[in-house]
Formats: structure tokens, sequence, C-alpha cells
């Protein structure tokens, strides 16, 4: 029997990720587009629609796949809310995809696909109840329980970057792009710099001993463990996956988050609270929304 492949995208408000993956989860192509999230979310939904054509062009498909940024209702597969990253985004419908293309369709949010990916076949395969935080632009957030994304009452749990914190929205306060903000101001202000500092130049700029590098990342890292702590007292989870960006450096930051969280939980919850980077990586997106896809396909033939 021949195996059947999946179109799976991953749709983020700076790239559109998509490929072909066989249901022994290799993947058979791979590759990446810019979004058109300026022109609005019809035009994303456009540009969605002609990758989906030009992976049936290379290949017989069974079902489409999609990770998308947004709150999502995988049951009715629509954008319930999106920020202006993609304009006019809430509201899309890619559910419509399966009447055009006469393929099953599932959509979920980016990130729970990125925790269900975790769960099942990477850092958190082993645990019965993940938080997994990605840490990036902004801040987003996944809880899976017994490799089930747990949704919340309208789609909208573990929204974490909402957060309120002493210092302000926890995905403004705490993201990659507020650690690259901080610094550049405190580069310009000491006159050491008037260009803006990217995530990988601060990282290698600490581990060289910059002084306001390694003050910036330490507070980064203390807000981040304050709200990490947080949930960890609403949620208990077993494990705490770290994914993202900067995440990649995971020999500076893990040692640091340890200690900074032992700072803020008790020690009933901190000895048994494992904290372990994403092992996915840029495949986490696509490949969940795969695992949702299988997931929610048998749902719909149990009903």
């Amino acid at each position: 029997m021949m195996k059947k492949n999946f179109i799976c995208l991953d749709i983020g408000g700076t790239f559109i990720k998509y490929g072909i993956l066989a249901e022994d989860e290799v993947f058979l192509k791979k590759e990446k587009v810019r979004t058109k999230a300026n022109e609005g979310g019809a035009a994303v939904f456009q540009q969605v629609t002609e990758l989906v054509e030009k992976c049936m062009q290379e290949s017989k498909c069974d079902g489409i796949c999609i990770s998308t940024a947004g709150i999502v209702d995988p049951d009715t597969g629509t954008i319930l809310h999106a920020s202006d990253t993609i304009p006019g985004y809430t509201g899309i419908n890619y559910k419509q995809l399966e009447t055009k293309f006469l393929l099953p369709c599932e959509i979920e949010n980016d990130v729970k696909c990125a925790g269900l990916a975790e769960s099942i076949s990477g850092a958190g395969k082993d645990s019965k109840i993940n938080l997994c935080l990605t840490i990036g632009t902004g801040i987003g957030g996944c809880l899976v329980i017994d490799k089930k994304v747990f949704h919340g009452f309208c789609n909208s749990a573990c929204e974490i970057g909402y957060l309120h914190m002493p210092q302000g929205e926890f995905q403004k306060a705490a993201a990659a792009s507020a650690l690259c903000e901080a610094v550049t101001k405190r580069k310009l202000q000491s006159s050491q710099s008037d260009s803006k500092w990217e995530g990988i130049a601060i990282f290698e700029a600490a581990k060289s001993g910059d002084v306001i590098c390694c003050e910036e990342l330490e507070k980064q890292i203390d807000i981040l463990a304050m709200g990490i702590a947080n949930l960890c007292y609403a949620i208990n989870p077993e494990m705490v996956i770290l994914g993202g960006g900067i995440m990649a450096q995971e020999a500076y930051i893990k040692p640091r988050m340890e200690q900074a969280l032992k700072k803020y939980l008790i020690s009933h919850i901190y000895n048994h609270t494992t904290i372990c980077m994403a092992e996915h990586e840029n495949d986490a997106g696509m490949l969940g929304a795969f695992y949702h896809f299988r997931e929610y396909q048998m749902k719909r033939r149990e009903r």
C-alpha cells in the first residue's frame, strides 16, 4: 500500500513554512516564503491557496494540515482573533480549502501545534503534562495533557503573552524583541553603537563579557522565570518546554533559567518541574499540524 502524503503549512507573520510530509513523518519537501502579511488576511489566504496548488502539482496528497498565528477554532477552521501583524485575518476560514481541493483540511494555532509536536515526538514525549512556550517576537503558550491540547472554554487557553507582569505585558517585557530593543537603546545611550542589535549578536557579546548584553539577558531571563513560575503555580506541569529563536542558546539560558526559577518557586514545585528546550525547531509547527490533522480527522469520523 502506498504511503499517504500530506501538505503541511505553518503560517506566521513573517514567513509561511510549507512542505509535503509522508505519513511516516518524513518530509519529502520543505520550503518557506515571506508572508504577504502587510497585504491583509485575504491576501494570505490566497497565498496559502496557491502554495497548496503548487504542492498538489508535485505530489498526490491526501490532506491539508495548517498551523497558523491567531486564536483558532479547530472545529470550524476559523481565525477567531488575530493581532495587527496580519490585518483583517480575524474571520478567515481555512475550511473553504476542502471545497476547492476536495481534500480534508484541519487548522490549529501555531503554538499549540508546536506544543503538540514536542509532546508527541519531541522533548516531552515521555511526560504527561507539558507547558510549551515559544519565545520570539512575542510569547505564546500551549498546555498539553496526555498528548491532547487543552483549548479552554473559547479556544484561548494559554494566551500567556497577555499576562500582566510588574514590568508590563509579558510578551512586551520578556520576548526576544524586547531584549533587542533594550540592548540597542543602552548601546546608543552609552555611545557604544548606533545600530540595531539582534539576538545572536547579543548572546555572542554576552559570552565575551559585554556588560550591557549580560545585564539585559539577566533581566529578560528573570522576567521569563517569574512568568513561568506563576504558570507553574496555576498549572503544575511536569515539564516546561522552551522554544523559539533564542532558545537555541541552551547552554547559556538553561542554567540561568533554573537558577531564576529556584528563586520564584517553592521547593516542592521546583523539584518536580523539568525545564528543557524544544527539539523540533523550525519543523514543529508543520509536524504539529499533521498530528492535529490526524487527531481531528479521527474525531470527525467518530461523530
